[in-house]
């Protein structure tokens, strides 16, 4: 049973595109824990295309009162900013990832090579001295758990993109079971498993299947399409169900 945590990045996207405020990215985090969502995720990037530095602020006195049975996770680059934002925040978890601020979106996992671990290393143990809980975004490699764990990180998310890429064509039997050694590494040596990156409601259930101790899923784009067809409320519901197995 996987928790779902809801990306509100396109919510702030489509908002960003005109100057009312419209859709109220509060508004749909609320409607978003009301229908079974047990967390929020957010990517504040430097330009600010979707998630600004007021929204992440404004969603975390929102979250307040039921944190941390709520969870406010915040992704990113380890770079000064980000780290300013968590000081400032302190939401329960922070999940790192290596591409540059200005990449087009999350595609890649850390590799920690030595360049990446003289990154990676210190801004972990900062932010973990913040009581934030810290994730480490990687690709499907039952070597990259080990890695992530000699740096410090409390877990890893798994990118799912490829997997969901190769499922709309049918061949993602590899990749699945990629993902699945990938968990079942970390599970063995105590990193909590989360996963990301274009799952839905087609893709997830074979993925709950091969990785039952899933922890969390990080679903934004997806779940944002669908809502487009069935409503903001019943599909985070159909999402949190399709986890909750």
């Amino acid at each position: 049973m996987a928790r779902l945590s809801v990306n509100l990045n396109k919510v702030a996207l489509l908002r960003n595109s005109r100057r009312t405020g419209v859709p109220d990215l509060l508004h749909f985090a609320r409607l978003a824990l009301a229908h079974g969502a047990e967390g929020i995720t957010v990517h504040p990037r430097p330009d600010e295309r979707h998630i600004r530095g007021s929204d992440v602020s404004a969603l975390a006195a929102m979250l307040q009162p039921d944190r941390p049975r709520i969870e406010f996770n915040i992704e990113g680059y380890p770079d000064d900013r980000l780290m300013q934002i968590l000081q400032a925040v302190r939401p329960e978890q922070c999940t790192l990832v290596p591409d540059a601020p200005d990449a087009f979106t999350s595609e890649e996992g850390w590799r920690l090579d030595a360049p990446q671990r003289a990154l990676a290393e210190p801004a972990i143990a900062a932010i973990r001295a913040l009581g934030c809980r810290v994730i480490l975004f990687v690709d499907p490699d039952p070597a990259a758990p080990a890695r992530a764990k000699a740096a410090g990180a409390d877990g890893i998310e798994i990118y799912t993109g490829s997997y969901a890429a190769a499922f709309r064509t049918g061949e993602e039997a590899s990749l699945l079971a990629a993902i699945a050694a990938t968990g079942r590494a970390a599970a063995e040596i105590g990193l909590t498993v989360n996963a990301g990156h274009d799952l839905n409601l087609h893709n997830i259930p074979p993925l709950m299947r091969a990785v039952p101790f899933l922890a969390e899923a990080s679903i934004g784009h997806e779940l944002t399409a669908d809502a487009l067809e069935s409503g903001w409320g019943p599909t985070v519901a159909a999402y949190a169900a399709a986890l909750a197995v």
